[in-house]
């Protein structure tokens, strides 16, 4: 596996892969890999030629007093995870060489970002496809691989790709959880000794309003209601936003196949994600 640091160096490397008729698969991360990331490693080496990983902690995708400087990262670990699962190429850029000293060109997604958690987190979907964007250009995937804790994230890139012609399959992969049903997620280790346990209170109301929903209900403020009322009985347990909605990020009233259960909550100061797509199989 290399490990590349420049912009210059991997489009080098790039341009030979693809002279050798070699797809690229691509799985961005802002590192502190865990299971999760791996998974979707995992699916780019099954599926590609050449597997590229990136890392790389965002700081555009960040507001003003989110956890950008505390963020997790452990590079060294980060490289012995990639190499041991068959990353061929693993990028790790600094901030200057993928943003500049002046950067003025920004990609913006209007609707889709309008709702979840573009609603509190002003600016971050534009942070987001601003650098995916400049990392599909870098890396020329013929795959990109994503997961689908971050739902309204994968929607976005799928969209942002279509609209900008980008020539990449974007890859769907489902959630990986802990043994106790809590959603892989690098802010876990935010959590403490007594957060831990008050965090499973998110997965359990999912599986209560699937338990509600395959009853009959199609009331999505009944179902949200009661998610909410499980949810508000842990103390640490502060709700960003519990909400259903359809593939276009819109809050639907009568709840039918195929729309998105999402949940963001705050245990203790650490903000977690969830979600579940109607009707398919809750993703263990």
């Amino acid at each position: 596996m290399e490990v590349i640091y420049k912009i210059s160096e991997i489009k080098k490397i790039i341009k030979q892969k693809k002279s050798e008729a070699k797809t690229i698969g691509f799985v961005p991360t802002m590192g502190a890999l865990h299971d999760g990331h791996l998974s979707l490693i995992k699916k780019s080496v099954d599926e590609a030629d050449y597997t590229v990983i990136s890392i790389f902690v965002n700081p555009i995708q960040f507001a003003i007093g989110e956890d950008y400087e505390k963020y997790p990262r452990d590079l060294k670990k980060d490289i012995k995870l990639a190499k041991s699962v068959g990353v061929d190429l693993l990028f790790a850029p600094d901030a200057f060489d993928i943003l500049g000293d002046n950067l003025l060109t920004y990609v913006d997604i209007n609707k889709l970002s309008d709702n979840l958690c573009g609603l509190n987190r002003q600016g971050h979907f534009r942070g987001v496809c601003t650098i995916v964007a400049k990392l599909f250009n870098i890396v020329e995937p013929n795959k990109a691989f994503f997961g689908k804790k971050d739902i309204q994230q994968l929607y976005i890139i799928k969209k942002m790709v279509q609209d900008l012609n980008f020539d990449i399959d974007i890859v769907p992969c489902p959630i990986l959880r802990e043994k106790d049903g809590l959603a892989m997620s690098s802010r876990n280790v935010y959590l403490s000794k007594d957060e831990r346990p008050d965090a499973l209170i998110i997965y359990k109301s999912i599986n209560n309003a699937i338990e509600i929903i395959n009853n009959g209900e199609t009331s999505s403020e009944i179902v949200i209601n009661k998610i909410k009322n499980m949810i508000n009985l842990k103390k640490s347990a502060k709700i960003d936003y519990v909400k259903i909605v359809n593939e276009n990020m819109e809050d639907i009233i009568k709840i039918s196949k195929h729309n998105i259960l999402a949940l963001a909550v705050y245990i203790g100061k650490t903000r977690l994600i969830d979600n579940h797509i109607i009707g398919e199989k809750l993703c263990y």
